[in-house]
């Protein structure tokens, strides 16, 4: 029996099978792109997220792309591991075969192989994730492996793909074919957040006077390097700082968290283009970065920002000048670098027509 849930504006489609999920999301054409030239996208992607039914920058993306007349339906593989991967071999080709896509979109290396391993007329567009590339990080003090297996098998689908999108420098060094090569990091939704610093606190039970430090990784992954900022936490009790990680909560919980709190901390290991950094630049929100990924460059010399190294002191340095900075303007410079979600989705677009002009000449 197959179940239909509304959620928001999207169609979920639960199939009997366990290995897979559908989803249909409405597009909005908004004439920039003619209805009768609509492109239909496949996102095909990992579904088995803990507390998440997909990634919510996925989602994000696939949004966007709506309003630039780019149809997008989502298929979600459940199942991890090689053989929860294998196993959707077959149910991805016959979906594809059974409905009329003009573009594939895989993100993440080992959604890629499936796709890829069905042989599809489409041209294959690969998004890589950071991990994929990089490898995971086993601790602060063990970065992964150059040749560790996830990196063998990014640089081993290379040829069997017509575009790769990598989400910062970091990422696009493990990509060799360089004429298929794009960097183009997600975007902000600019009208989810206001940037207008408005008071949640209430709502969250958070205390009017004291002044919140907020964690949004996930405590337990190495890589979110959350016993780094642990190891401060002590200091930053006697500065009157309160430290609050209230992973796992929903993307409007985390809107509510960023408009309210007096500053994020973001203290990665390593990263591609990370979103808590963008997303708290588009609420005003002031925050600490490890120098990863293209953190370096999204921030600049913004006020409101600091990028500190790995050292305890360091953090804390960082944390007090920025608290003590007048301004934040994180989403001027947002606006300036043109990191919302239409301009991205814009880009991505065109990266898009490029693959199909280059498969049907």
């Amino acid at each position: 029996m197959r179940k239909i849930n509304y959620l928001d504006e999207t169609l979920m489609d639960e199939t009997d099978d366990p290995n897979y999920a559908i989803e249909f999301s409405k597009t909005n054409n908004s004439g920039i792109y003619p209805p009768e030239k609509t492109i239909n996208a496949l996102f095909v992607s990992s579904g088995n997220l803990k507390n998440f039914d997909l990634a919510p920058f996925i989602k994000v993306q696939g949004e966007s792309l709506s309003q630039v007349g780019i149809n997008v339906t989502y298929f979600k593989i459940k199942g991890k591991g090689s053989k929860g991967y294998i196993n959707n071999i077959e149910n991805l080709k016959k979906f594809i075969k059974e409905n009329n896509f003009d573009i594939i979109h895989a993100h993440f290396t080992l959604s890629g192989w499936v796709a890829a391993l069905t042989f599809p007329k489409q041209p294959l567009i690969l998004s890589l994730m950071g991990t994929d590339a990089l490898g995971r990080v086993k601790s602060q003090w063990q970065i992964a492996k150059v040749f560790n297996h996830l990196t063998m098998l990014t640089y081993a689908i290379q040829p069997f793909v017509k575009k790769i999108i990598s989400k910062s420098i970091n990422i696009d060094k493990h990509v060799w074919i360089k004429k298929k090569s794009y960097i183009l990091p997600n975007g902000v939704d600019l009208a989810k957040f206001d940037g207008k610093r408005t008071d949640f606190r209430k709502e969250l039970h958070l205390d009017e006077n004291k002044k919140y430090i907020l964690f949004l990784g996930n405590k337990a992954d190495k890589n979110k390097n959350f016993q780094f900022l642990k190891e401060a936490e002590d200091e930053l009790a006697k500065l009157n700082f309160t430290v609050i990680a209230p992973y796992p909560v929903s993307h409007q919980t985390i809107i509510k968290y960023l408009s309210c709190v007096d500053m994020v901390v973001m203290c990665s290991i390593q990263e591609g283009s990370p979103n808590v950094v963008k997303e708290a630049m588009a609420s005003n929100c002031k925050g600490v970065f490890t120098d990863v990924g293209d953190v370096r460059e999204v921030v600049g010399n913004t006020p409101g920002y600091g990028i500190t190294s790995f050292k305890k002191e360091d953090l804390l340095d960082k944390i007090l000048e920025v608290d003590a900075m007048p301004i934040c303007q994180g989403r001027n410079r947002l606006i300036d670098k043109k990191l919302d979600t239409k301009n991205i989705a814009l880009k991505l677009k065109s990266i898009y027509l490029d693959a199909l002009k280059l498969t049907n000449p």
